[in-house]
């Protein structure tokens, strides 16, 4: 029996000794596949995507400006065309421009405005227009929801002049990817820019084909590689369609790009229609001439990679119109001088790559064991690659850099903690603690299973307003409200009891009587004689949660009124609709909009017009009830929700009541204003039973308020 157990014991020895050997060798190895295991798996659930993408953002922004080919130029409807034209614009004035514009020769012209119903005067006009124009591409909109589908021009579609305008965003709203053709219920569809670009290359006899022993789209000296769902930074990305990465152009652009140092000339269609005015004819003839919506109203806005940049906070917007161009720019630089087109790795050599620094980052902190010199070399490390993969950008490549960069700094850490940890034994006494805890900015306490504070560093004992010799060795009731020190004991006792890490928000009154907003961290630690020792970490977010709700009041309120905006009046009529279905109850909603306020803003100013808004906004919030709730859409329009009405006539009395107190003159300053208000009513359960028909048919009434004579209320017609 001896001799077995002897045996035992060497064997346990042996298979730890080697175990430790195995580990001392090979730890740079092990540790390198974990890091690298654990930033593949963070990879693939998405949660580095947001950074490869701003680095690719950045990368963009700091491109150089390119030598411009001037093949593009926009006609732009902007604020002053439609002010001046009308909007939609009609089909005679397109006719116009239209003619106007082909007079000059253009080599291709793209209509990137809907035209499915016709916009009278003029229908005939446009139809000979587009009948006449083999050059002219018009734009359609797929979908399989029938009512977000947006049909071409007849005329168009029947002479296959006609590409699809389905823009590819990724999850943060924007546009990295092209789309060359959608296939949409057994068809193949042809986007706008490739049909655009096409007609373009026809005269230089560059056709599309299929790349040499591949299925990739040739188009001249370009081949465009085929998205597939995970290339680059993306994660299982809908690959649908033939989508290609965008290497967004960045052309030089001298005059008719307003205050940009790139981009492509727009011209005003105000000014292309005016006959008195002639337009450079360099501008047009031979090239694409791209007709589209520049009007921020008309909400046509796009967001790409050049919209966003450190030095703005707000990313800025391009018009639908100049998506195209780029696209159309990207496609036929790429076709004719073989520009780039943005390429990625195959995922078995960025794992290579990544695998190769995650290991270099672990032998190199063996090696090394200054932590200072560390530091310098991850900073050296990291801008030699960053400037690296930079470079490769501009030759078309798109590397993993972040994950890259992430296992190498991690590798980086965890041989870090892990020299840490053979340096030092781990101490749990409560000098050791104490030492420790002074150094960290946040308030930290330790408590012994009696829930008595034995340890506390000064921002703790700052937190309470109490030195710390006076706080060792009592208890929470000593210092705070009874009920904060029941709800801080009954927190301490989960954690000795379940063993478990535990973190909440809490309240907590200082000696002064002022409340701090916390959240607290607790876990337990054991020192080595078996004691429980219970260890809180706290962060003071009082401001924080006080911003937030400002943040949210914000987010929710108009800011010249303070009434609830468009999102929480959206949010508010979903909630009383349901409620009111819960509860059988009627809900009526008051769309109202008012007359007069144009001539009131246009002759005493936007400042008397808001003034006049606030004063409306009071009046109507006066005329209410309790529970309902009146909100500002925007401009001159208010929504009012009335719930748990007991029949229609109680909207008209309120309507009737809103009409008389609009109308009362209005001091503004030292001016009075009279206004008047058109109010259409739509009543649940008998108008609609749904939010969107709800409002559409209070809108309705509102206009045909409006229509026969203003400062009146109608009420939805029924449906039947």
């Amino acid at each position: 029996m001896g001799i077995r157990k002897n045996i035992g014991k060497d064997l346990q020895v042996s298979i730890f000794t080697l175990h430790q050997k195995f580990f001392k060798r090979h730890r740079e190895f092990i540790t390198a596949s974990s890091v690298v295991i654990c930033v593949l798996v963070l990879r693939y659930l998405g949660l580095l995507r947001p950074l490869e993408w701003a680095v690719l953002d950045r990368f963009f922004q700091l491109r150089p400006i390119e030598a411009s080919q001037e093949r593009i130029t926009i006609v732009a409807i902007d604020e002053t065309s439609l002010r001046k034209f009308g909007s939609p614009i009609s089909d005679s004035d397109i006719a116009k421009l239209l003619q106007k514009i082909d007079s000059y020769q253009p080599r291709a012209i793209g209509l990137d405005i809907y035209r499915d119903l016709a916009v009278p005067p003029g229908k005939k006009e446009l139809e000979e227009a587009f009948n006449s124009m083999p050059n002219l591409i018009g734009i359609e909109l797929l979908s399989d929801s029938q009512n977000s589908r947006v049909n071409p021009p007849s005329v168009l579609k029947k002479k296959g002049q006609v590409g699809i305008n389905n823009t590819i965003r990724d999850a943060d709203g924007k546009v990295r990817r092209g789309l060359l053709y959608a296939h949409f219920k057994d068809r193949e569809y042809e986007s706008f820019a490739l049909k655009l670009a096409r007609l373009y290359l026809r005269k230089e006899n560059i056709v599309p084909k299929n790349a040499k022993n591949s299925e990739y789209l040739q188009l001249g000296k370009a081949k465009f590689i085929r998205f597939k769902k995970n290339d680059g930074g993306y994660v299982n990305a809908d690959d649908g369609g033939y989508q290609f990465l965008s290497n967004f152009p960045k052309p030089a652009c001298s005059e008719g790009c307003g205050d940009k140092s790139y981009g492509y000339r727009t011209i005003p269609l105000k000014d292309v229609l005016n006959e008195n005015k002639k337009l450079p004819e360099n501008w047009i003839k031979d090239r694409i001439v791209l007709i589209g919506s520049t009007a921020p109203s008309l909400l046509d806005l796009k967001l790409i990679p050049y919209s966003s940049s450190f030095m703005v906070a707000e990313p800025e917007s391009i018009a639908g119109v100049e998506l195209q161009a780029y696209f159309i720019d990207e496609i036929i630089s790429a076709s004719l001088e073989g520009r780039k087109l943005l390429r990625v790795w195959s995922e078995p050599v960025e794992y290579l790559c990544i695998a190769i620094w995650a290991y270099i980052g672990a032998i190199t902190r063996w090696r090394i064991r200054s932590s200072s010199k560390n530091f310098l070399l991850i900073l050296f490390i990291s801008f030699i690659f960053t400037v690296c993969a930079y470079l490769l950008f501009l030759e078309g490549w798109w590397i993993p850099l972040i994950p890259t960069l992430i296992t190498y700094i991690g590798s980086v850490i965890v041989i870090t903690s892990q020299i840490a940890h053979t340096q030092e034994e781990f101490k749990r006494s409560k000098d050791f603690l104490q030492q420790v805890i002074n150094t960290v900015a946040d308030p930290i306490f330790v408590k012994n299973e009696k829930h008595q504070w034995i340890v506390l560093n000064d921002a703790y004992c700052n937190l309470i307003g109490s030195p710390q010799k006076q706080l060792i060795g009592k208890f929470d009731y000593d210092f705070f409200p009874k009920h904060e020190a029941d709800a801080f004991i009954k927190n301490d006792e989960y954690v000795f009891k379940t063993h478990k890490f535990l973190e909440n928000e809490e309240q907590l009154t200082d000696i002064y009587g002022k409340l701090h907003l916390i959240a607290t961290k607790r876990s337990l630690h054991k020192d080595s004689a078996g004691n429980l020792f219970l260890v809180g970490i706290i962060r003071d977010i009082t401001e924080r949660k006080f911003q937030e709700d400002h943040f949210r009041y914000i987010a929710y309120h108009d800011a010249l009124t303070g009434l609830p905006n468009r999102k929480a009046f959206t949010e508010e009529l979903h909630e009383s609709l349901s409620w009111a279905k819960s509860g059988n109850c009627m809900l009526a909603l008051l769309f109202v909009d008012l007359d007069g306020f144009k001539q009131v803003n246009d002759s005493l100013g936007h400042k008397m017009g808001d003034l006049l808004l606030v004063t409306v906004a009071q009046r109507l919030s006066n005329c209410l009830r309790g529970s309902d709730t009146v909100s500002r859409l925007g401009g001159d329009e208010f929504t009012i929700i009335l719930r748990k009405i007991p029949k229609a006539e109680v909207a008209a009395k309120i309507a009737d009541k809103i009409l008389r107190t609009i109308t009362e003159p209005i001091a503004l300053e030292n001016h009075n204003a009279t206004v008047s208000a058109s109010i259409g009513i739509s009543i649940y359960p008998d108008n609609a039973e749904n939010c969107e028909t709800l409002l559409k048919q209070a809108d309705a009434a509102m206009y045909r308020a409006k229509h026969l004579g203003r400062n009146r209320y109608e009420f939805a017609l029924r449906s039947f």
